[in-house]
């Protein structure tokens, strides 16, 4: 039976496309003795945009499990869970990395780095309201923008 593993992740970035970002995420797992066990990632770029970011947290936070696990992974990225649950991924692939209007598609190393840190698991993706009270995805919007501040100022 696979480990049940939660992760919320957040991107940030100031001054989109070109500013500082960062992203955050947070994993949780509870032990058989019901044992919540939490651990936070964050990191911060000079010059990034927000989606890079959105998909560097759940890119980070799946390659730290070390084990096939079932997961639920919330974001407030639209961009990062419809591409997951509306199948945008599948046809991205089908159509040899093209958008529908035949464009490349953007951080197409990020999607191809997050298919690989996915594939061990079964995931599901759940997208959050931003901003909103959802404590942890909060927590993760803390994260992101600490660490966007910080590459800021390097």
């Amino acid at each position: 039976m696979q480990k049940k593993v939660t992760i919320f992740s957040d991107g940030a970035a100031r001054g989109n496309p070109d500013g500082p970002g960062g992203y955050g995420a947070i994993l949780q797992y509870t032990d058989s003795a019901g044992n919540l066990h939490e651990k936070e990632l964050s990191e911060g770029f000079a010059k990034t945009t927000n989606n890079r970011m959105e998909l560097m947290g759940v890119i980070v936070a799946l390659e730290c499990l070390r084990f096939p696990c079932e997961v639920d992974v919330y974001s407030d990225s639209k961009y990062v869970v419809s591409a997951f649950n509306e199948n945008w991924i599948g046809s991205w692939q089908k159509n040899g990395w093209k958008t529908a209007s035949r464009q490349p598609v953007k951080n197409r190393e990020l999607w191809e780095r997050l298919l690989a840190a996915a594939a061990p698991h079964t995931i599901r993706f759940h997208w959050v309201k931003g901003h909103a009270g959802h404590p942890e995805n909060e927590r993760c919007d803390v994260l992101a923008t600490s660490a966007a501040d910080a590459a800021g100022e390097t």
